[in-house]
């Protein structure tokens, strides 16, 4: 049984130096809480940096900080001062945090970010490599760790690696604008399932894929060479019985009271029926601090009847401080605070409480259990764990949650007023609403929140995306090709060379040659017609190309070659050099009535271009925007499917094309034409199109046949492009 290693930037432990000696102290927090009960059998290894630089710790205590990390299930990552400031400080949180959260004007692009962000990931990477073997299952976490999966998968192919990113990710338009973008991508994908918090951020990630990669995305499913990515959204959730019982606990057999309790116990018998409004966020840009103090501000001009009913305590974590826009940040709030506070105030009334620092546990719980309204509104937030928490302890059934839709968790909780943080008078509406809703509706909402909440807590979550991983690595998707081994080969080259009779179909563009932007530019080369030559002269073997490609230009490239070739997916036939006669008779009056909406197509699809042959129409569109593209052909073929009627005529959707032809003519049946005619005890069969598809189910099934691409197919076999399909050739010469 392998080992779970999980590999994020820090470790879930605490370490101390003290005189020499290391303690080492469990930190509290989601992540760790949720891998502690992944239902997984064998050694659980977590990998990440200690907190500590290396010049920090002195070398004879290295080994020492090793032992005592050991302890607890962990292993470090040694970083010096300089990688921490630029690969975290630097491309992780002024490149990457605010391009994902859509903060471009804060976004750097430094390459020296860039380089030392490469640098660190590769030592997380070589770290993950010697510590782990075959069998293990290794999830990668987050944004500073985005090229972990690629350089484990490049050394370890068969590692099964997972990745999740706990911050959003963005469109395809602000994702563009990273310099670097293609290398982020890779990187990721080199995990075998990739989780998002929710659909959105999944979406715009496959469309990056697609734009940027030219990758074939089916579903959710990417499709990346010899390879299937899986990508999913897996919301996590809380531990949500911690939260539940402490608020129980602390209602029912209350301890000491803390400093906090104590002053909120003060404010509610010197103020009774006034409201708490609870604002916890870290101190960051994009959790719209600065905007909910000016949207409280106009709350209480809007609706003067609430001053001092009313007392907003704002929570700020302190959050990379050397940050020069979170140093701006502080001060913005500062000021904004000290600002409202001195124009509201009475002798008896403070609008605002202000805590600028970290609280412990059981300071949450009191502010959690004894505010009415939660009111969160972060202007673009992966998750946003807080509101959860804050449902998990309202035991009485009372309390309102406000929630900016731009949260992530505001998917989960549609039971919550939810409002746009950009749109004062919106908020503004959401807290008097909320100060007015009844006991009743107030439970009502709250007790189908808890009950969702309490079901997809942070197990269920992590065992959730453990599960999906090891499903993902088990069994590829449905009707995929096996890959054409080495093995494989060998018992096909051995049928070959022992058959009596022979015939080869082979598809030309994708398959022997690769797609080019134009066309009629990709014309074969010399390796190409050496290879072909020796296959064509060899007895007992009938070589056919058999593409979709028009009569004109086959015979400029092959003709004088004299190979037997297939045109326009089975219209036209050549043996031997002769000149190519008709294998089918086929009507071209319906040409005339289909043009023009192809042309209406090319004049507002950028890119695309038509293709006309002497008995079909092909429109192109391998050079427009992916998305754009696939949405134009779905349009295109809505409406072809609505002209044609009873024309027998019919839409081919290729590889970034859309042939419309005559229904009796494919190139399967083209092929089983040809097979009639002899008895061949070898047939192999090659190709990369849904056109080819015709040959895979027409064909016998004794045929070989095989799919370039790792696609779903109804081939045998599969290989890796135009490369791979030369070399497999070259063993029957």
């Amino acid at each position: 049984m392998g080992k779970t290693i999980i590999i994020s930037n820090r470790l879930p432990v605490q370490l101390q130096i003290n005189n020499g000696s290391i303690e080492a102290t469990p930190s509290v927090g989601g992540l760790a809480t949720g891998m502690k009960s992944v239902k997984l059998e064998g050694e659980r290894l977590w990998i990440g940096w200690s907190g500590l630089t290396k010049e920090d710790i002195p070398k004879e205590l290295s080994p020492k900080i090793d032992e005592a990390l050991a302890k607890h299930g962990c292993a470090k990552v040694s970083l010096t001062a300089d990688e921490i400031d630029g690969y975290y400080y630097g491309f992780s949180n002024r490149t990457i945090w605010p391009l994902f959260h859509y903060f471009l004007e804060y976004t750097e692009f430094e390459l020296d970010f860039w380089e030392t962000y490469q640098q660190a990931n590769q030592k997380f990477a070589d770290a993950v490599l010697e510590k782990s073997g075959e069998d293990d299952t290794i999830w990668v976490h987050d944004y500073q760790l985005m090229l972990v999966p690629q350089m484990i998968k490049e050394k370890r192919p068969n590692a099964t690696i997972g990745f999740f990113l706990h911050i959003p990710f963005p469109s395809y338009e602000i994702f563009r604008t990273l310099p670097w973008r293609e290398e982020v991508l890779e990187g990721l994908l080199g995990s075998d399932l990739i989780g998002f918090h929710t659909y959105d951020y999944e979406r715009h990630f496959l469309s990056s894929v697609r734009r940027l990669l030219g990758l074939e995305v089916s579903f959710n499913d990417i499709f990346q060479e010899n390879r299937i990515i899986k990508v999913d959204s897996f919301p996590m959730g809380i531990d949500y019985d911690k939260f539940s019982n402490a608020a129980q606990e602390h209602i029912e057999n209350p301890k000491e009271k803390t400093d906090i309790q104590k002053r909120l116990d003060e404010h509610k018998k010197s103020a009774p029926g006034t409201k708490l409004l609870l604002s916890i966020d870290r101190l960051d840009y994009s959790k719209g601090i600065a905007k909910r103090l000016n949207a409280f501000e106009y709350f209480l001009n809007r609706y003067p009847k609430y001053k001092e009913k009313v007392r907003l305590i704002i929570l700020a974590v302190p959050s990379r401080s050397n940050v020069p826009q979170y140093q701006l940040l502080k001060k913005e709030v500062d000021e904004l605070v000290g600002r409202i506070n001195g124009e509201f105030s009475t002798v008896n009334w403070t609008p605002i409480w202000y805590f600028y620092r970290s609280m412990p546990f059981e300071n949450l719980i009191d502010l959690y259990t004894n505010c009415d309204i939660a009111w969160l509104t972060p202007l673009r937030d992966g998750m946003n764990l807080v509101a959860k928490e804050y449902i998990a302890t309202r035991t009485d059934k009372t309390g309102v949650l406000i929630l900016s839709e731009m949260a992530g968790s505001a998917y989960e909780m549609s039971e919550a007023l939810l409002i746009n943080p950009n749109n004062f008078e919106e908020q503004a509406s959401a807290l008097k609403t909320a100060f007015t809703m009844p006991e009743k509706e107030q439970a009502r909402r709250i007790n189908v929140l808890q009950k969702r909440l309490s079901r997809y807590n942070v197990k269920v979550w992590a065992n959730s995306f453990m599960d999906t991983l090891l499903k993902q690595k088990e069994s590829p998707a449905a009707n995929v090709a096996k890959r054409l081994t080495e093995k494989v080969l060998g018992e096909i080259v051995e049928k070959y060379n022992t058959a009596n009779k022979r015939l080869l179909f082979l598809d030309y563009d994708g398959t022997l040659a690769g797609f080019h932007k134009d066309p009629q530019q990709a014309s074969p080369d010399e390796e190409l017609y050496d290879l072909l030559d020796a296959l064509h002269s060899q007895k007992n073997t009938t070589l056919f190309l058999i593409s979709g490609r028009d009569k004109e230009t086959f015979t400029k490239w092959f003709l004088p070659k004299k190979y037997n070739m297939i045109v326009e997916h089975g219209v036209w036939i050549s043996r031997n050099g002769e000149e190519f006669q008709l294998l089918e008779q086929v009507k071209k009056d319906w040409m005339e009535k289909i043009r023009p909406v192809l042309e209406s197509v090319v004049d507002r699809t950028p890119g695309s271009f038509i293709e006309e042959k002497n008995y079909s129409l092909a429109w192109h569109y391998r050079n427009t925007d992916p998305d754009f593209g696939e949405k134009r052909a779905v349009e295109l073929n809505e409406t072809l499917t609505g002209l044609i009627g009873n024309d027998d005529i019919s839409v081919l959707a290729g590889n970034k094309v859309m042939e419309i032809k005559s229904s009796n003519v494919n190139k399967g049946r083209a092929a089983v034409r040809v097979l009639s005619e002899d008895d061949f005890d070898f047939v192999f069969v090659i190709g990369d199109d849904w056109t080819d598809e015709f040959m895979f189910q027409e064909l016998p099934d004794s045929a070989i046949s095989v799919k370039v691409g790792l696609k779903k197919t109804s081939a045998k076999y599969y290989v890796n492009g135009p490369k791979r399909v030369r070399e497999l050739l070259k063993n029957f010469v």
